[in-house]
């Protein structure tokens, strides 16, 4: 079954190329079933991209999906055009008496900010505390994994001496947790972030268990044993060229920054980087939606409140 999203959305034409299976609004209300709704709180500055990342990542299941697309009003995207916003996303006070089966919240390039610093801070913590009773199921991503954990686990950051950037090698700490059905022993994925979360404070927590993590980058996949909260400190979404683009863009303003790891063959940032985690990505989408959303939530969604 496709991902049902609005109307001329661009990411449409690529998935499309990608023959990842898509329906308009109209052929989709012609369907006698109850799609999942999905909400993505989209917090990166090109929304484009990460939308359509995102949607190729949940447009790949037998599911089918209903997206809402929301941004923070408390503060101003520079880097997406205002029709593209005005368009296709909705804010808070348009959603907040909504139902949703799952969501997701994204990263966002503020980690040197304290989370109180932020302009919006007070508005995700808002956010943050109606998922608990109008989301059945949270997957956050990055920067968003972060501060879900301090906002509702009271769980640090802290800053890194030089960036994690680069793709890195994985570890399964529970092979048999739903989230990992499928995963390989050892996997990869990118990672782009100037902070980390501390082994031994997931750990400590009585309510989280550690899914994953890496020698060289830490902590990877959290998850509530609850089945309701997942935490991904990295960028499993993230395209072929998302780091290469970073990559120039930094060397481009004169930043001091690395070649990203285990990214461009040879370490040549003229060579085209192999993509080495999609299989990855796509089976940790694909099992949260199958076995944490599509599985437990209930039938009524207006129930979720009462769970």
């Amino acid at each position: 079954m496709p991902v049902k999203i609005p109307n001329g959305l661009p990411a449409r034409e690529i998935l499309n190329a990608e023959n990842i299976f898509i329906m308009d609004e109209a052929r989709a209300m012609s369907q006698d079933i109850r799609p999942l709704k999905i909400l993505i709180l989209n917090l990166m500055p090109k929304k484009i991209e990460t939308e359509t990342q995102l949607l190729r990542l949940i447009g790949n299941t037998p599911i089918q999906l209903d997206i809402e697309l929301m941004q923070t009003a408390t503060h101003t995207s520079k880097n997406t055009p205002a029709e593209h916003l005005f368009k296709f996303y909705k804010v808070f006070d348009d959603i907040k008496d909504q139902k949703f089966d799952g969501m997701l919240i994204t990263g966002a390039p503020i980690e040197h900010m304290a989370f109180e610093d932020v302009d919006y801070w007070p508005e995700l913590c808002t956010i943050m505390e109606w998922t608990k009773t109008h989301v059945f199921s949270i997957f956050n991503i990055c920067w968003g994994a972060q501060a879900a954990l301090y906002y509702h686990y009271g769980i640090k950051k802290y800053p890194l001496e030089r960036k994690k950037f680069g793709i890195f090698r994985h570890t399964l700490t529970n092979p048999a947790h739903a989230l990992l059905y499928g995963f390989d022993d050892v996997f990869y994925a990118p990672h782009s972030r100037h902070t980390q979360t501390r082994r031994d404070d997931i750990l400590a927590c009585p309510d989280l268990e550690l899914l994953s993590e890496s020698p060289e980058a830490g902590v990877y996949i959290i998850a509530d044993r609850a089945g309701r909260q997942f935490f991904i400190t990295g960028h499993s979404e993230y395209d072929r060229n998302s780091l290469a683009d970073e990559y120039f863009r930094d060397r481009g303003k004169g930043l001091e920054i690395d070649i990203p790891v285990n990214y461009f063959p040879d370490d040549n940032p003229e060579n085209t980087p192999l993509i080495r985690w999609k299989s990855h990505a796509n089976l940790l989408y694909s099992n949260w939606l199958n076995y944490f959303v599509y599985q437990n939530t209930p039938y009524n969604i207006n129930d979720i409140g009462r769970l």
